[in-house]
């Protein structure tokens, strides 16, 4: 008898074991890094992974080296959620990475944050604007910017930093130097030759990483520069006095958007953990830690007494680009840019 039970509470505990193991599925997640992958890790990933018995495994890069990673592994796709800007997001969708979101609350969601056919979503809205040290701008006696045209200010020479054309914050601001000058993304020569003769002579860099943006801040280097408003809000997070403008003759929407990947035996927690990402207390997280602009309508959506965050007028007056005619060119624009812009 006492061999029996023995027995039994062995194959108790290996049923136990096994059960646990079989529950503990895992989510390959492929987003940014830097603050996003911060906030992801330690307040949005914890509860679901808990709720769902499961484990995410996140891969952090930008989102071309995600689009990149998703090229690569065409033939047997390790990703099952992709977080990626709205330019590669369609990219993403033409090339048929993205599979129809099937839990879409379709009345919650702003209608600019929505993709055809659901197979993407946004997660939340930034702002392109300018970013500006405000000590410094007080010291010496300068109004904040409030135009785009303040980019091509010669006082500020030497002290901007951009980021360069295959950054989306780079492409917003050639696009609308283009429009400035009687083009626009169709006619995008006006906004090369603009930063040929007008915004070089003011950059120090072309920077497409945060850390070293917010570096060049930091020691003064630079006192003005475009950027996000997301990643602004964060900078200005550390207290340093750093102020945001949405320019006068707009700000540009920046998507942050997320897709299930289309693949052979999806995992059905992929769909589930797009669904939470837009849940109004996850969306109220990510605008609250990050900055967004929430997608999710009953999200709360607090200002930023530093960062004025994309919500209400301030996110529907947002310039939104023209994406299909952008991806269409964007290859021969990076490679003009290498040889006219960014020598």
């Amino acid at each position: 008898m006492k061999k029996l039970l023995t027995m039994a509470v062995a194959a108790a505990l290996a049923a136990g074991v096994g059960t646990g193991a079989a529950a503990q599925e895992r989510l390959v997640v492929a987003g940014y890094g830097g603050s996003f992958e911060e906030i992801m890790r330690k307040d949005v990933f914890p509860p679901f992974e808990k709720k769902h018995g499961a484990k995410i495994d996140y891969v952090a890069g930008n989102s071309t080296n995600t689009v990149a990673r998703l090229q690569a592994q065409k033939a047997n796709q390790e990703i099952d959620v992709a977080i990626v800007d709205d330019g590669p997001m369609y990219q993403a969708i033409a090339l048929g990475f993205c599979a129809p979101i099937e839990k879409m609350p379709k009345d919650d969601i702003y209608a600019t944050a929505r993709y055809k056919d659901d197979k993407a979503v946004g997660l939340g809205i930034v702002a392109t604007g300018l970013m500006y040290n405000k000590k410094v701008f007080q010291e010496k006696g300068w109004a904040p910017p409030k135009s785009w045209k303040d980019l091509a200010d010669p006082k500020y020479k030497q002290l901007v930093v951009i980021p360069p054309l295959n950054n989306t914050y780079g492409l917003h601001a050639v696009v609308q130097f283009a429009k400035m000058n009687g083009g626009s993304e169709k006619n995008i020569d006006p906004g090369f030759k603009a930063f040929v003769s007008q915004i070089n002579p003011n950059v120090l860099v072309y920077e497409p990483s945060p850390g070293k943006m917010t570096e060049l801040f930091q020691s003064g280097q630079a006192v003005l520069a475009v950027w996000g408003s997301g990643r602004v809000k964060t900078f200005a997070d550390t207290g340093f006095p750093v102020g945001f403008v949405y320019p006068e003759e707009g700000a540009y929407a920046l998507l942050a958007s997320v897709c299930p990947v289309a693949k052979p035996n999806a995992k059905p927690l992929a769909q589930e953990f797009v669904a939470y990402l837009l849940t109004p207390e996850i969306q109220s997280i990510m605008g609250t830690a990050y900055g967004y602009g929430p997608v999710n309508k009953k999200a709360s959506a607090k200002d930023d007494p530093n960062v004025p965050l994309p919500i209400g007028d301030r996110a529907a007056n947002l310039i939104v680009a023209d994406w299909d005619t952008i991806n269409a060119n964007r290859d021969d624009w990076n490679k003009r840019w290498t040889r006219e812009v960014e020598r």
